[in-house]
């Protein structure tokens, strides 16, 4: 599964852009991975973590979608900020899983590194958008 989802994400250019950013190629499998994960939570989370998780996994990936779409450095850096919220969301989600006894310290620390690898690249992207707008001046 893992495999097949790699395959999916990213081997033909994108008529709009957004699709060839490494950072969204890492958070589309990021929420990928978080989706498949929420659907083995308990019952009593389907609209508890289960839906918060959803949610939190697609805002990561629409909000740097979004945010590639307006064609301004400013507002770009604004909607990748708000995609870097999200997956401090997920990230708290994952250690409320772990607090309830979820999921193992070994998927959390697996989750945790994709995490702070998404976050890696959406803060290299944020760099990048920065020297953008300083290179207008």
């Amino acid at each position: 599964m893992e495999r097949a989802a790699k395959e999916r994400y990213g081997k033909e250019a994108s008529p709009f852009g957004f699709e060839d950013l490494e950072t969204y190629k890492a958070a589309r499998l990021f929420r990928h991975r978080m989706y498949v994960f929420a659907t083995d939570l308990p019952h009593c989370e389907v609209f508890n973590l289960v839906s918060q998780i959803r949610r939190a996994s697609l805002s990561l990936t629409n909000n740097i979608a979004e945010g590639y779409g307006r064609h301004h450095w400013q507002d770009n850096c604004h909607f990748c900020r708000q995609a870097r919220g999200s997956l401090m969301e997920l990230v708290e989600d994952l250690n409320a899983c772990l607090d309830e006894g979820y999921i193992t310290q070994e998927m959390h620390k697996t989750c945790r590194a994709d995490a702070a690898n998404v976050l890696r690249l959406l803060n290299g992207y944020i760099a990048y958008l920065q020297r953008q707008k300083n290179q207008e001046k």
